[in-house]
């Protein structure tokens, strides 16, 4: 049937519900359809609005009350504004002059039932013009959706007449509006984290999306008693300019949101890991180079909401000022010729400040820096700073007044990182330095890399600003100190604004920022001395963080090697700096007591190096007698012999002595000789205080030596919801192996927060690891919801460690659970000997050391028995579900 004969079915038939489904179906496929073929989304969304209207319409004139003046049908909300999206809730109003009278009711009920019978997501209510001015009064929610109505059908005059009385002081005056909904805003941003940047944001609720500008829509209908957010024009508040910011933005978050509606198939506003990737395929993103379609949607997604919060930010402080401080006397406080603040914000002496005197682009922000009790930059002069940021070019980038005013912002003590995202907000930041301008928006589709490389900058320089407070102290007790043993903080805060900013161009960033950050030191006029240490510190600045976490830095080779790669201590100091705030500024959760120890003792034991001189490497032979006889007098004060000590220490291989502190050892050997000949394996559980396993839990496993330990107490673990941070199993000459994990629980805790739960850990690791027919088989546990979009094939590669006569197994892979167990099982099966392991979960990635040997004790030699374990090893951790 075409559209008039089913338009006749739904006015005449007994039963219009199949009639009225194969429209709103029909029109539903056909403007899918048209989305996908590139349609303009605004006349979709309309052309959805007209057809529920169309068929509310017509299921509303087959009933009695239809012909009655004293009722009507009211569209409300986004969808008062003729806007509907898939998806999308329809608000209704069922509106009476003075009440229902007694012969709806029957009817009415019947109106709403056949309605739900469509299967549409109807929301509405019934109320009376009174009725709904009292809900409006005592609501800001329902006042907010009666600002924005449509008559479906009936009378118009019962809507006009309601928003006559929704507009009017009786039920809320301006100013109570005003404040109302900003403080709503407020709370809003707050949940998504006061950012537009999140890895799976809300196209609806975050900060600078289709909310912000809705709250302006409605608190300019309100100031002005508009119906239409176009005629904004009108009053001047909008320069042609910004109504296009706001036109095109809301324009692209409608495409995402649409697109969205339709792969979701329901009513989903957030942008999931589930649908990234289809979405940016449907709207016509492609791959670049190395950088994937989903990235720059979602760097478009991104760039838009930062202009649109910043033209929020100007509409909302004209609104402060024009509603708010209308009534009151502006308090002006002269600063120099250009500039004055004005009730705390800072603003130009005239539009023109910029025009005549360029640097002065730069200057504001110098002054904010310098002036701690102003607020922000008046609406006026964002406007101003707007239309002059054109000025901003090579010329501008080489005036000594500008370089030399961006150098003493850097210099200035306050919150750098406040300042440098306010130019970033006001795209000053991004022109003045162009290859910042490349990073902004620019996001990573991974978990582990949770904030854009911008919003990532930001949070590395509040981390250093943070470190000079007290309140640092506790959480990075070790840079807070040398924080305050930097000469030149400038040297840091360049060095973290340019660790990251040639992500994205191909190539090592590293080196490649290491160009721009020279180029940025000569442009600045800096001592040579300086700009060598910057384009160091950019070049290396993942030197420090890929040691700690990726190799074995209980070896003094390891320790003389990155000593050696590290010119002076000032060298360490300020690259130990930078390596927490940036390890600490990518994850939340990446930032934990494990990491910082490792970085601790790879940074004391480096220092140490370095004041020896790095030409004399440390005697390995040496370390361990030092290390045997300090633990050696720990546990004759303990009444334990010679020959009970030897008897111990004659099985293991030298490398135990290199990995544990002596008083760590001594209590390990205490406890094996108490332990004596008794055949239950010796499990051993304490929380740590102090040395590199500070806060964690130490599981230490004395038993006879098993080829599939550690599989087994792999699979164990895991089936007792504990993350494995570290692994060692200390190779033998005898029967029994020493096993060392670093755990804590599913919570991040160590497990002496529950002495109960530790002391079950103990017995089932005893009672599951005594006999090898009772080793459990792999644990199968449901992947988390976003792993499952990270996909990716493993990678395993080899080297051999020569000096410690070893073979070197990286393996990079997707986080999945019983993943340890799986690398124990297939290590079984090629009948390959683990010595030790460096277990690093990045996000939805997996990158871990394990350090092996052949049956033997011996390197892997033989490049055909790496490939037989590399494709074993791909194939069993790619099957994982």
């Amino acid at each position: 049937m075409d559209q008039s004969e089913l338009e006749s079915h739904i006015s005449n038939d007994p039963s219009p519900v199949k009639a009225a489904r194969e429209l709103l179906e029909g029109r539903y496929n056909a403007d899918a359809e048209a989305f996908r073929q590139g349609a303009d989304v605004r006349a979709l969304v309309h052309s959805r609005a007209d057809t529920v209207d169309t068929v509310l319409r017509l299921i509303w004139n087959r009933y009695p009350f239809s012909g009655s003046p004293d009722i009507a049908l009211i569209a409300v909300g986004g969808y008062g504004r003729g806007e509907l999206h898939p998806q999308s809730d329809i608000d209704l109003l069922i509106l009476t002059r003075n009440g229902i009278e007694g012969s709806w009711h029957e009817d009415l009920g019947a109106f709403v039932t056949l309605l739900w019978d469509l299967r549409l997501d109807i929301g509405h209510s019934v109320r009376s013009i009174e009725e709904s001015k009292t809900a409006a009064r005592e609501d800001i929610t329902i006042l907010t959706n009666l600002l924005e109505t449509r008559t479906i059908a009936g009378p118009d005059e019962l809507r006009s007449d309601l928003s006559e009385q929704v507009y009017s002081d009786d039920v809320s005056t301006d100013r109570d509006y005003f404040i109302a909904k900003r403080e709503e805003q407020q709370q809003r941003h707050r949940k998504y984290g006061d950012t537009e940047y999140n890895l799976e944001p809300n196209v609806k609720g975050s900060p600078g999306a289709l909310r912000d500008i809705q709250t302006i829509g409605w608190i300019t209908k309100r100031h002005f008693g508009l119906q239409n957010i176009a005629d904004l024009t009108r009053f001047s508040i909008l320069t042609e300019e910004e109504h296009q910011i706001l036109f095109q933005g809301e324009t692209f978050l409608w495409q995402l949101r649409y697109g969205l509606q339709l792969l979701a198939d329901r009513n989903e506003n957030r942008l999931l890991f589930d649908h990234q990737r289809a979405l940016a395929q449907m709207l016509g993103y492609k791959d670049e180079g190395k950088r994937l379609g989903v990235e720059l949607m979602m760097q478009s997604y991104y760039r838009t909401v930062l202009a649109l919060a910043e033209l929020a930010d100007v509409i909302l402080q004209y609104y402060d000022e024009a509603i708010l401080g209308s009534a009151s006397e502006d308090a002006i406080q002269p600063i120099n010729k250009r500039f004055q603040i004005r009730n705390y914000y800072i603003e130009a002496v005239n539009n023109q400040v910029f025009a005549y005197a360029p640097y002065a682009i730069m200057e504001i922000f110098v002054l904010m820096a310098q002036h701690p009790e102003i607020k922000g930059i008046r609406a006026t002069t964002i406007r101003s700073l707007r239309a002059h940021r054109h000025l901003i070019d090579d010329a501008f980038r080489s005036d000594l007044a500008v370089t030399t005013l961006f150098m003493e912002l850097l210099r200035t003590p306050h919150a750098l990182d406040q300042t440098l995202s306010a130019m970033k907000k006001y795209n000053v930041l991004g022109r003045y330095l162009p290859e910042f301008g490349q990073i902004i928006g620019q996001m990573q589709h991974d978990l582990f890399h949770i904030y854009t490389v911008d919003a990532h900058t930001m949070r590395v320089i509040r981390n250093m600003v943070r470190l000079s407070g007290t309140q640092a102290r506790d959480e990075y007790p070790l840079a807070s100190r040398l924080i305050h043993r930097l000469p030149k903080l400038e040297t840091l805060y360049i060095a973290g604004i340019y660790h990251d900013v040639a992500k994205g161009r191909g190539g090592d960033h590293s080196e490649l920022g290491a160009i721009d950050a020279e180029a940025f030191c000569q442009r600045h006029h800096l001592s040579e001395r300086d700009t060598q240490l910057i384009s160091w510190l950019v070049e290396n600045h993942l030197l420090m963080s890929m040691t700690a976490q990726r190799k074995d830095i209980s070896d003094p080779d390891i320790i003389h090697a990155f000593a050696r790669a590290v010119p002076s201590q000032a060298h360490l100091d300020y690259l130990y700096v930078l390596t927490v705030c940036d390890i600490s500024a990518t994850n939340p959760k990446l930032w934990n007591t494990w990491r910082a120890s490792l970085l601790r003792q790879l940074y004391i034991e480096a220092k140490r190096a370095l004041r020896r001189g790095t030409e004399t490497p440390i005697d390995r032979q040496e370390w361990v007698r030092a290390t045997q006889s300090e633990a050696r007098e720990i546990l004759h004060a303990q009444n334990m012999t010679d020959d009970q000590i030897d008897a111990i220490w004659d099985t293991v291989d030298e490398d135990y002595f290199l990995q544990d502190s002596t008083v760590d050892i001594a209590w390990q050997t205490a406890a094996i000789i108490r332990h004596g000949d008794n055949p239950d394996p010796l499990v051993l559980i304490r929380d740590t205080r102090g040395g590199p396993t500070d806060g964690y839990s130490q599981i230490i496993i004395y038993m006879k030596d098993r080829v599939a330990l550690f599989a087994a107490t792999t699979a164990v673990l895991e089936q007792l919801n504990l993350n494995i941070v570290d692994a060692r199993i200390s190779s033998s000459e005898g029967p029994y192996s020493i096993s060392s994990y670093v755990v804590l629980d599913e919570k991040g805790q160590p497990l002496g927060i529950d002495p109960a739960r530790k002391e079950r850990v103990r017995l089932r690791l005893i009672e599951e690891l005594d006999d090898p027919e009772d080793y459990p088989d792999i644990i199968h546990r449901r992947t988390p919801r976003q792993l499952k979009h990270f996909a990716f094939p493993t990678e395993v590669t080899f080297s051999n460690d020569t000096i410690n006569q070893r073979t070197v197994m990286e393996v990079i892979t997707p986080d999945r659970p019983g993943l340890l167990a799986r690398v124990g099982q297939v290590l079984l099966e090629h009948r390959v000997r683990l010595s030790n392991a460096k277990i690093a979960t990045l996000g939805e990635r997996v990158e871990d050391v394990f350090f092996v040997t052949d049956e033997h004790g011996e390197p892997i030699r033989d490049p055909a028995v790496c490939q037989a374990l590399q494709q074993d090893l791909c194939k069993m951790l790619d099957d994982i579900q």
